[in-house]
């Protein structure tokens, strides 16, 4: 019995770290450890800050990032991303537990692992059976515009924190109506903090580098200096809430943030929870995949370097799986934060699983000096690390290039501000497949004739051309399936209706990759209606796979004109119908041969 051969080749295909460990040394060390550092020091007050923005206990936030950071190290293949909480994946996971009605914060907790847990699931089920393609049906415009609605909402939903009052929402009008009926409640002093850190924040992204290489110092290490701008914030406000003790004044405090690494945790298997979060985690898992593989393509093509999108699925997908057995919640890979890892120097996913170990030890030993750390810091982190994100400049160039794209993107950051972030992305998904449908149902069809003196055939309204009385050349530049398979017929039998000198049709085929059985049907009835106008269809152009998929039909025996090899074939053809073959480029002579080689 022959026993397959488990090889060196079929284990890296699965397992990346055996491709790049085999060539790492000394100096692919030294980068990705200055690479953690700075992404370690950007990651701990960004963690903390995510978590609460999920509503969970922030020591949640430092747990997703230790595990699930070494697991993508060990599946995943872009040697840039950073795997971790992320302000939108955060957002997602709060509307998605917060519907669930749960009576404790430890019900809360064991939701959000449990939604990690099925994300996880999800996304390795979609690597491993290669259906990373499925994310494709996405549209950037409608990404973006959602992104956008979503870090307004973020914004939005921290400046409770900011002003130190309680306010309740899950969109934009409820949100803002909550902050102006608790303004009168404002913390002085809580505002000053939020304020003051804001405004450092975006100095320090701005004018601290600069300032620090001014000074004389070498750019690594002002970089470096530069991204520890939030842990700076973060100490200075706790340390000034416990020596001015501003937490009895009202200002809100973290507190207790356990010590030590993450617990082992199972999600729950309660059927009605899964049932309830299967959707939520289902579009977590899309959102975060579709902006993990654009920052990593974008990140790895700097480099001449590749990924692999299902590896990549595979990769987040066991990352959250981490997540949900170390007491975290849904991660994915940050775009700033990747980013900065790039920029940093790393080489490889090591970086990752190095920043893990400073993630590690953060929650080893800094834990218990969080205790007096101001939210209000922790929200000023996240309204900066947000506001990044929003770009409404994507609706004038949606404007500019296309209405329906800028229909699509306004609808999706409307219904997001407007009725919540569940509402936004599952309109994103719905808008994304219909413009999808819309575009691909009213294929682009184009009358063409011949440019003389060549062998080209192009547009009759756009280029000076020849054509021939009594023929008329239509070509098709989309495939055709059930969607669009009526359109076709009846644009074409609109056309000849026009013109009763019209003799013979040629539907030019160079730019029809596939035709489905419902589009089959619907030529053989356009055949049919031609046929009784006295009227010959032909086909030019027609490519390998679409010739052998009619060949299988009787199709072709029954309409009355002939494929063509070429369009130029078709045009000599039917402009001189009376020579013989051999005159007119032989192309139903070698018919059959050469439409097997295209």
């Amino acid at each position: 019995m022959n026993i397959p051969k488990i090889t060196r080749a079929s284990f890296e295909r699965h397992l990346p770290i055996l491709t790049w460990s085999k060539t790492y040394d000394r100096d692919t060390l030294t980068s990705d450890l200055v690479a953690a550092v700075i992404v370690t020091i950007m990651l701990i007050p960004q963690s903390l800050a995510y978590a609460l923005l999920a509503g969970l206990p922030a020591e949640m936030g430092l747990y997703a990032s230790i595990l699930p950071l070494v697991a993508y190290a060990v599946f995943g293949t872009s040697r840039a991303l950073a795997v971790g909480p992320v302000a939108v994946v955060s957002l997602m996971t709060a509307a998605a537990v917060g519907n669930l009605n749960l009576a404790t914060p430890a019900e809360y907790a064991a939701a959000a692992i449990t939604l990690a847990f099925i994300s996880g699931i999800i996304l390795t089920v979609l690597g491993v059976f290669r259906l990373g393609f499925l994310a494709n049906f996405l549209s950037h415009p409608v990404i973006a515009g959602f992104i956008t609605a979503s870090g307004i909402l973020i914004a939005t939903s921290q400046m409770k924190h900011i002003f130190g009052i309680k306010a309740e929402g899950h969109n934009l009008v409820q949100l803002v109506w909550s902050l102006l009926e608790h303004q009168q409640a404002t913390n002085v002093i809580t505002l000053f903090i939020g304020v003051s850190t804001v405004a450092f924040l975006f100095w320090v992204r701005k004018g601290l580098k600069p300032l620090l290489l001014a000074a004389g110092l070498k750019p690594r290490l002002a970089d470096i200096l530069a991204k520890a701008g939030p842990v700076a914030a973060v100490a200075v406000t706790t340390l000034a809430t416990f020596i001015f003790g501003l937490h009895d004044k009202g200002v809100a405090i973290v507190g207790e943030v356990p010590m030590g690494l993450p617990p082992l945790t199972l999600p729950a298997f309660d059927p009605a929870m899964w049932s309830q979060l299967f959707i939520p985690a289902l579009l977590i898992s899309i959102i975060g995949f579709v902006e993990s593989v654009s920052v990593a393509q974008t990140l790895a093509a700097k480099k001449r370097q590749r990924i692999i999108p299902d590896q990549e699925l595979v990769g987040l997908g066991a990352s959250n799986i981490a997540a949900a057995v170390s007491g975290g919640y849904p991660v994915t890979g940050g775009f700033a934060r990747s980013v900065v890892n790039f920029d940093a120097g790393a080489e490889t996913p090591a970086a990752g699983a190095f920043t893990a170990i400073g993630i590690a030890l953060a929650a080893l030993l800094l834990t218990p000096l969080l205790f007096f750390l101001p939210k209000a810091t922790l929200a000023a982190t996240i309204i900066v690390a947000v506001l990044s994100l929003v770009d409404l400049s994507i609706l004038s160039r949606a404007w500019g290039y296309s209405k329906v794209d800028f229909a699509a993107v306004a609808a999706t950051i409307f219904l997001t501000l407007g009725f919540g972030v569940e509402v936004g992305v599952s309109a994103g998904v719905m808008l994304s497949i219909g413009l999808f449908l819309y575009k691909t149902s009213r294929p682009h069809v184009a009358e063409v004739g011949l440019v003389p003196g060549t062998h080209h055939f192009r547009n009759i309204l756009r280029h000076e051309v020849e054509t021939i009385p009594g023929v008329v050349t239509l070509r098709v530049d989309e495939s055709l399936y059930f969607a669009n398979a009526r359109f076709l017929e009846d644009y074409v039998t609109n056309r000849v209706i026009k013109d009763t000198t019209l003799r013979d049709v040629v539907l030019m085929f160079s730019a029809v990759n596939e035709v489905d059985m419902s589009a089959l049907e619907s030529m053989e009835a356009l055949n049919h209606r031609l046929k009784d106008m006295g009227i010959r269809l032909h086909f030019s152009e027609v490519k390998g796979p679409v010739m052998d998929r009619l060949k299988r039909s009787h199709f072709l025996d029954e309409i009355e004109g002939k494929v063509y090899l070429s369009q130029y074939d078709a045009w000599t053809a039917l402009r001189n119908p009376h020579l013989p073959p051999s005159q007119t480029g032989a192309a139903n002579a070698a018919e059959g041969p050469a439409l097997a080689a295209q």
